[in-house]
């Protein structure tokens, strides 16, 4: 599975929303759909259809605010 390094910003939820992609680590598999070495044409359900786990999570950015997922649920409250 290809993985990616990325730049983002920290929430006071905890949760870390990427803003930037800095880098694609490429795994070099046949059998992963972000791989360059994927047949283009390859229409097989036993391939990799995702990014793994990111690499590197850069924090560019920290704020005391839910994220945008978490303030439509809690609203705009400051943790």
């Amino acid at each position: 599975m290809c993985n990616l390094e990325t730049e983002g910003i920290k929430y006071g939820c905890g949760h870390y929303v990427p803003v930037r992609v800095v880098r694609k680590i490429d795994c070099m598999r046949p059998t992963c759909t972000k791989s360059s070495r994927h047949p283009p044409h390859c229409n097989s359900s036993h391939c990799d259809l995702y990014f793994g786990p990111a690499r590197k999570e850069t924090i560019i950015q920290r704020t005391d605010a839910f994220c945008p997922d978490d303030s439509k649920y809690y609203g705009s409250r400051v943790r």
